[in-house]
């Protein structure tokens, strides 16, 4: 065995200490916000002649909380209308607490907005799916999100919008 000491982070995030491969580590993930409205019940909850027109909205934001350690919430809100009329409105805001080592800091943005939303998704998909099969409703089955095509989006749209997905 070697004398080799761990590199806990504690040399801060800057791309890979003595050959160390990088890591990306969840430390805990919870509900940091949950709302569902379900504004025209029990009349909303009957059949419907036709199916609800469904818009959800995504979104990232990172905070980071000290070298290595990072809270990435995944804000994930729905609202289902017929003949626009509200069914249903549905947000989440669902974060995980990841610490990651050794990842060069031009990488951090991606794995911080891109695989740390990848990881935690399925947790919030079936939260929100539980909430709207509690208000009466049909689950919500959210697909799965596309985290690198709404990263590049971001960076397409403005660089304004780009700088707030930045971990601060």
């Amino acid at each position: 065995m070697s004398d080799q000491g761990t590199n806990n982070g504690e040399s801060g995030n800057g791309g890979a200490q003595n050959g160390e491969a990088p890591q990306l580590r969840v430390l805990t993930q919870y509900v940091k916000d949950l709302s569902f409205e379900n504004p025209n019940a029990p009349q909303s909850l009957g059949p419907a002649d036709e199916q609800p027109s469904i818009n959800v909205r995504v979104d990232v934001g990172v905070k980071r909380m000290s070298a290595t350690d990072f809270e990435v919430a995944l804000k994930i809100g729905a609202e289902a209308t017929v003949k626009d009329k509200a069914m249903f409105l549905v947000e989440l805001d669902y974060a995980g607490l990841f610490r990651v080592v050794n990842v060069p800091e031009q990488d951090l943005e991606a794995v911080l907005v891109i695989e740390c939303p990848r990881q935690i998704f399925p947790f919030a998909r079936r939260i929100l799916a539980d909430t709207t099969r509690d208000g009466g409703f049909p689950p919500l089955m959210i697909d799965p999100i596309d985290f690198v095509g709404l990263y590049n989006q971001r960076h397409q749209q403005a660089p304004d919008a780009a700088a707030a997905a930045k971990p601060n």
